[in-house]
């Protein structure tokens, strides 16, 4: 009965993560390039009663034992990298990655990697994050010009007044072999770490890799439904584990009010 209220106890805990989980995910429904968390579970160490395969009589052995489990913990919690859907806003800043990959943007000689495509020109002309991230490239686009097209290739241009086109140069798209080993550092900022590998560059839409859409913004890959299914799921889940601590609790009472 201890056991039961130990382990009601670990399962009440994990369920509360995972409604952390799925609040922070619907939370940014609407974050652009935002990608979904998701938790995972594993069972706790087992107290071995009776082991398997022990002598039953000179001639059997028993083909099972008697475990008891201690609970659940939560595993981890994993990011899950799936495309999300463009939405078209007509801002030629606004940039898609059609395809795995990050942008790469830097402040203060760190390097950061995000799916957040929504970039702008800061006061010196150079292409920022919102918060002023730069662009990895330090693409910087001058006073006089006039349209900016960003092609699926990550070619950026400029045309002046008199039509004159300059090429201003290329993003790169860069790769992980492990995105969900990716560090979060809020803003739609990654940073890479040894379980995610060290990034890999490549030019987009070459050799059919991942390719750039201009004028669209990556929505949050976050689907309402299947977060409000599991927040049920969570909830009932943590229900469940307070009534076994209760029935556990009940039975110790019965215990306490014996009488000889």
């Amino acid at each position: 009965m201890l056991r039961a209220l130990w382990s009601g106890a670990t399962g009440m805990k994990a369920q509360s993560q995972n409604i952390d989980v799925i609040a922070n995910n619907l939370a940014n429904v609407n974050t652009t390039g935002f990608k979904k968390s998701k938790a995972l579970f594993s069972d706790l160490q087992y107290e071995q009663i009776k082991a398997a395969g022990l002598n039953t009589t000179a001639d059997t052995i028993n083909p099972t034992g008697i475990e008891i489990g201690l609970g659940v913990k939560n595993s981890s919690v994993i990011k899950i990298f799936t495309q999300g859907t463009p939405e078209i806003t007509d801002r030629p800043l606004d940039l898609v990655i059609e395809g795995e990959g990050f942008f790469k943007v830097v402040q203060g000689g760190q390097d950061f990697y995000t799916r957040n495509g929504a970039f702008t020109l800061n006061d010196q002309g150079i292409i920022t994050t919102a918060e002023g991230y730069e662009l990895d490239g330090a693409f910087t686009v001058g006073a006089e010009a006039k349209n900016i097209n960003i092609g699926v290739d990550g070619t950026i241009t400029s045309s002046d007044g008199l039509g004159v086109t300059t090429e201003i140069g290329r993003i790169q798209l860069h790769q992980f072999r492990n995105p969900a080993g990716l560090t979060s550092k809020g803003r739609s900022l990654y940073i890479a770490t040894n379980a995610s590998g060290v990034p890999v560059a490549v030019n987009p839409s070459e050799n059919g890799e991942s390719s750039i859409l201009n004028g669209s913004l990556e929505l949050s890959n976050v689907q309402a439904v299947e977060e409000m299914v599991g927040m049920i799921k969570a909830q009932r889940a943590y229900e469940l584990n307070s009534r076994s601590i209760t029935t556990a609790d009940q039975m110790l009472q019965e215990v306490n009010n014996l009488k000889r």
